[in-house]
Formats: C-alpha cells, structure tokens, sequence
C-alpha cells in the first residue's frame, strides 16, 4: 500500500505560520459567517493519523478545548518523555530520525499522514519526504514571524491539483510532488 505524507497549513501572503510571538488569530479574521471548513473534512477523510511536533501539541492543549482529533495524533519529541494524563489512548510520542519515525508508524497500519506544525514540515520538507501540500493563502502580510519555509537541501518540484477561493479572498492551493 502507498504511503503520503500530507500537509494542510494555512500561511500569510508573505509566507508566515504565525507571527513574531506565535500567534495565529489572524487565521480567524476573515468573517466566516457559515462556519465553511474550506476542505479540512474532507482532507482530514484522506488521512490515517496525525504527525505533529511537541510545540504544535502544546499549542493545541492550550486552545483550551476539547481534543480536535478523532484519529491517532504521534507527537514527534526528543524531549517528551510522557502523554499528558487523559490522553494516553490519543497521543503516540516517537523520536528518531524521520525515516525511522515513519517505518514506526507506517508498521501501525497508518499509511497516510497528516503532517502539522512548522518545524515538523520543514524537516520532512529538507527530507524530501512531503508528497501533498495544500497551502491555504490568507490575505494579510505579517512582515515577521514563523516562516513555512526555510532552506532546503535540494529544488522539488510540485503540480498543482486544484486551487480554490473561499469566503471571497482566501486562496486554497493542493500540489502534489512531482518524482521521477
């Protein structure tokens, strides 16, 4: 079976995950009065389980809300040594190299991953090893603050898929890696 390593992200105009203190309200400033998922149920249909870094765990513990995720979230953590209490049936800590990491989880049965929080994509992006991308552009420029990018050890070419337009201004694009 296939395996894909999938990223939804949502980035500024100027390439930005979130600003220069780490926030992300301006994610939600666009009024969105149907409360549209722009396409996040049905890419989250797509995947098996999560793969996220430590920050981007502890970023959504402290939403203060209840736990977003129905399928198996692996935090990706040298420093990590335990799942918080009540999370111990949700939350997978694994470390090693990524390759390593992802033989561990692929031997669980979870082929496609949805690969969350920055640090986290840019290894997996040095690596080579994204295969979707699905890059949500908001309309703001932040000037400063958590790039998407950095650089990379290689060029890798992407195709678009499909580009849509949601609440009127914001520009969802899907690429697939292009491999020989």
């Amino acid at each position: 079976m296939e395996t894909r390593n999938k990223v939804f992200i949502a980035t500024s105009l100027d390439g930005f995950i979130a600003d220069k203190n780490g926030g992300i309200d301006w994610l939600n400033e666009t009024p969105n009065p149907e409360g549209d998922d722009m396409g996040y149920i049905d890419f989250n249909t797509s995947v098996d389980a999560l793969l996220m870094g430590k920050n981007t765990f502890e970023t959504v513990l402290g939403f203060g809300i209840d736990w977003p995720y129905s399928k198996p979230v692996f935090v990706l953590s040298t420093t990590l040594k335990e799942v918080p209490e009540g999370y111990e049936d949700k939350v997978f800590i694994v470390n090693g190299t990524l390759n390593e990491v992802l033989d561990t989880i692929h031997q669980k049965g979870f082929k496609n991953l949805y690969l969350d929080g920055g640090k986290t994509i840019q290894s997996f992006l040095k690596e080579d090893l994204v295969d979707d991308l699905c890059l949500t552009t908001i309309p703001v420029l932040l000037g400063e603050g958590i790039p998407l990018f950095t650089s990379m050890n290689k060029r890798q070419d992407f195709e678009l898929v499909e580009s849509k337009v949601y609440l009127g201004q914001i520009v969802q694009s899907h690429f697939k890696r292009k491999r020989n």
